[in-house]
């Protein structure tokens, strides 16, 4: 590619008027001016921005459909949908998300195939949760799977787990990595979604914590936690957890003890600006809760110099939503300017979803010799002027996954 206008994923300007040379899936060469290689594809910029592709740190590719059909629906149904979803996180520039609770492994393989299109998925598989916690959907006075062997249809399919004692997360934490997870998602909080546990309650023991976090370390990986509060977050923080999910009521304190132990924040900002679909009365509440807290986190993040944060929508129950992807960079502004926010949603997630070692394409997320091949090429700006990235079909010019176009209005 010629003539680009580079965003590399770390700078606050663009490098002006840049080539750059693509082999295989790895970008070889930057450089003012690069002699194309015999029989290479040409590709002219015209000044358009080349950017890494955007990265999400807390997706759902499963579950963009509404509540009911979430707990109703046959696994073949939760494929088509996810499929659907997979293609058009890639056609609005997200090349990679690390997906916070789901049973993808399948949809993976398919995209790694190229049977279908879509992100590469930096898998979790069930997200693993004590009872009474955010994994347990068990409505009333259904009997939870510590007394019964029935399951809500989310623990049927492999979407959720819901275990108690050390004994038992070790069991949970190795089947996801036995299935091919690239990291390991437990819930140590309450959540909005959830039936049982408010958002301040604390989930897991320490002991629980520390099993999942060795059984991950073991096979070269990390633990993300699901959790809002500060007593879940420092609980998770002293076992050795390394993400932190949402963390919408956390404090100046608590972000510090963060910092001071390399873990990152991966927030969210628009999910929290509508209810979800069929959410109870109880449910609204708490979400309006989390909603309330994130001015808070923000700008407490910023008094501190704490800037280990990702960029993730944790869009569920609304698949209209998931048109609308990139509104997530629009959400940010009141808090974080457009370079920074397209350093989250490139470089710093990219670092994140690094942390696993497990089948890891490279560095990804920024444009540098070495690095994949995820690129994009925008008509327009986007330091200056993020709105063109709400409009991916007309805006988003040529879309780059490991080295290969899967869109080119450039020609």
């Amino acid at each position: 590619m010629e003539n680009a206008n580079i965003f590399d994923g770390t700078a606050d300007t663009l490098a002006m008027d840049m080539s750059v040379l693509v082999k295989g899936n790895k970008i070889e060469k930057i450089a003012k001016k690069i002699k194309a290689p015999k029989g290479a594809q040409v590709i002219d910029a015209n000044g358009r921005t080349l950017s890494p592709g955007f990265i999400g740190t807390h997706e759902h590719l499963m579950f963009q459909m509404s509540a009911g059909e979430l707990l109703t629906s046959d696994t073949r149904y939760f494929a088509y949908v996810a499929t659907s979803t997979a293609k058009k996180y890639l056609y609005s520039g997200w090349t990679s998300v690390r997906d916070a609770a789901g049973n993808t492994f399948s949809l993976k393989t398919a995209i790694d195939k190229g049977i279908v299109e879509g992100p590469r998925i930096y898998a979790s598989g069930a997200m693993i949760s004590q009872s009474a916690g955010h994994a347990d959907h068990c409505l009333g006075s259904n009997h939870s799977s510590i007394i019964s062997e029935d399951h809500d249809i989310l623990v049927e399919y492999g979407d959720m787990a819901v275990v108690n004692g050390v004994p038992k997360v070790l069991e949970a934490v190795r089947e996801q990595l036995r299935f091919g997870a690239n990291q390991i998602k437990i819930a140590v909080g309450g959540g909005t979604g959830s039936y049982a546990d408010p958002l301040d309650v604390v989930e897991f023991t320490p002991e629980e914590i520390k099993a999942a976090v060795q059984a991950a370390g073991d096979y070269n990986t990390y633990v993300m936690a699901h959790v809002y509060n500060n007593d879940g977050i420092r609980r998770a923080i002293e076992c050795g957890v390394k993400s932190i999910e949402h963390a919408n009521l956390v404090d100046e304190a608590t972000l510090q003890l963060m910092k001071d132990n390399d873990v990152w924040l991966s927030a969210q900002v628009g999910v929290y600006t509508f209810i979800p679909h069929g959410y109870t009365e109880d449910q609204a509440n708490k979400h309006r809760q989390a909603y309330a807290g994130i001015d808070n986190m923000f700008k407490a993040a910023k008094k501190i110099g704490f800037d280990k944060i990702g960029f993730g929508t944790d869009i569920i129950t609304d698949p209209s939503r998931i048109d609308a992807l990139n509104d997530e960079f629009i959400f940010r502004q009141d808090w974080f300017t457009n370079a920074e926010i397209l350093q989250q949603a490139t470089s710093k997630s990219g670092e994140l979803l690094g942390m696993s070692h497990r089948f890891s394409p490279g560095k990804i997320g920024v444009i540098e010799e070495g690095a994949v091949a995820d690129i994009l090429l925008i008509d327009g700006n986007p330091l200056e002027d993020l709105k063109i990235l709400q409009d991916p079909e007309n805006n988003l010019h040529l879309i780059m996954k490991d080295g290969k176009i899967f869109k080119n209005l450039v020609k």
